[in-house]
């Protein structure tokens, strides 16, 4: 068995999700002094490679905690997307059919290639990773909620379109931009009622999804494998730090 790392590495340096709180740690205490390092961080849980769970935006729905290991971990398909779409492009389910089979109740991973932009890469670039990354529209959530996905990866900022999130009030300079680059405004191609989608539309069906992957991902594209995605057994968690960990066999 391989062991495959889809994990973000995360540290002081890492970007949280704009507007979040990033990561910080401190010793409070060290070796010389009390015979034993001691450390404290604070984050939100929205940093590095993180599980949002249903919690993140449905009042009822299930904490960290409750989501089974069998919802965690399965089958799963790794799809390639970085030869098809760029900054601010919309991708679709056709786009990720035409490459890799995907089957019912699947963890579906989508490489847009802007893992390459992560802040621990040699082109790094945050802005682009977590404000220009391409994203999904309405049909690709309903293709989703059709195909019961158990989880959704992705390698970059989040599994929403950058610009139907509030990057696209807090950057306005950049919302422009992407009218430009989509041919539309920004108010028919993501109106009020499409509003974060993939996590206000999936949330409620516990189809819920990790965001910032990166790690070995380039070892797996348009492959059928297993994935799993540990995060603390985290009591009201409403998201989650995890690690992802592809398991290969031979």
């Amino acid at each position: 068995m391989r062991l495959i790392d889809l994990s973000q590495p995360i540290g002081v340096q890492t970007p949280p999700w704009p507007t979040y709180e990033p990561l910080s740690m401190k010793y409070f205490k060290r070796l010389s002094s009390a015979g034993a390092n001691g450390q404290l961080i604070t984050t939100s849980n929205h940093v590095g490679t993180h599980l949002d769970g249903a919690r993140h935006f449905v009042t009822h729905g299930r904490d960290i905690a409750s989501i089974p290991l069998e919802e965690l971990y399965g089958p799963a398909v790794v799809v390639d997307l970085s030869d098809a779409v760029g900054d601010y492009d919309i991708y679709t389910s056709k786009m990720i059919t035409n490459r890799v089979e995907v089957r019912e109740r699947d963890i579906l991973i989508i490489s847009t290639g802007y893992h390459r932009y992560s802040w621990d890469q040699p082109e790094a670039d945050e802005v682009r990773y977590m404000c220009k990354h391409p994203g999904p529209d309405l049909e690709f959530a309903e293709w989703c909620l059709k195909m019961k996905l158990k989880w959704i990866g992705v390698d970059c900022g989040s599994a929403d379109h950058p610009m139907n999130t509030i990057i696209r009030q807090l950057r306005p300079v950049l919302a422009k931009e992407a009218e430009k680059k989509l041919g539309a405004p920004l108010e028919e191609i993501f109106p009020l009622e499409k509003y974060q989608l993939m996590h206000i539309k999936l949330f409620p069906h516990d189809i819920i999804h990790a965001e910032n992957l990166g790690g070995d991902i380039d070892l797996l594209l348009n492959k059928r494998t297993t994935v799993g995605a540990f995060p603390w057994k985290f009591v009201g968690g409403e998201s989650c730090i995890c690690r992802i960990v592809a398991f290969e066999e031979g």
